[in-house]
């Protein structure tokens, strides 16, 4: 079992709705859609899936950076993000979030070109399953990746929010010009 002592919670507004926010001694390592009541048992389940015993605390103040760098990225002021993460996956997930994170502001890229990318051409579909394990939306910019025909295919957080984060970074009206 894997020992993170404490891990930090916490919530903001955002466009997209309430985000509650999760980070360690390491870093970041979870946002979640929708506000602590709910967040918080998904937050734990997803603990103990991943053999991770450590006890959620709510702090505000712990997650002061998090929020400001969000708040910056939300109001377009900030296009890349500057905080240490603690992503917890296995090496697959974790090559996948890598290429994702690479993904510059404004851009997309569908599944298979992250496929090709990471040398494994015909794994299109456990790309999009390391996606969907994505620990920190926005940060890690899954919302940047669709389908190969241009399409808006699967986010966690619903097609609308994916849709919204798009519109913010112009890269929508690529998508549908």
């Amino acid at each position: 079992m894997t020992l993170r002592p404490r891990i930090y919670y916490s919530e903001m507004d955002s466009p997209i709705g309430t985000l509650t926010l999760a980070k360690s001694e390491k870093g970041i390592c979870f946002i979640e859609f929708g506000s602590v009541s709910s967040a918080c048992a998904s937050i734990k389940a997803k603990l103990r899936k991943m053999h991770i015993n450590g006890e959620l605390a709510e702090d505000p103040a712990a997650l002061v950076e998090e929020k400001h760098q969000l708040a910056e990225y939300f109001s377009g002021e900030r296009k890349t993000f500057d905080l240490p993460l603690d992503l917890i996956g296995s090496t697959f997930q974790k090559l996948v979030w890598e290429k994702v994170k690479d993904i510059p502001y404004g851009s997309t890229k569908s599944y298979k070109q992250i496929a090709s990318e990471i040398g494994a051409p015909k794994a299109v579909r456990a790309i999009g399953g390391a996606n969907n394990k994505n620990p920190v939306p926005i940060i890690i910019p899954c919302h940047r990746v669709i389908g190969s025909n241009g399409a808006m295919v699967g986010y966690g957080g619903g097609l609308d929010k994916k849709e919204i984060l798009l519109r913010l970074e112009g890269a929508f009206e690529k998508l549908t010009s």
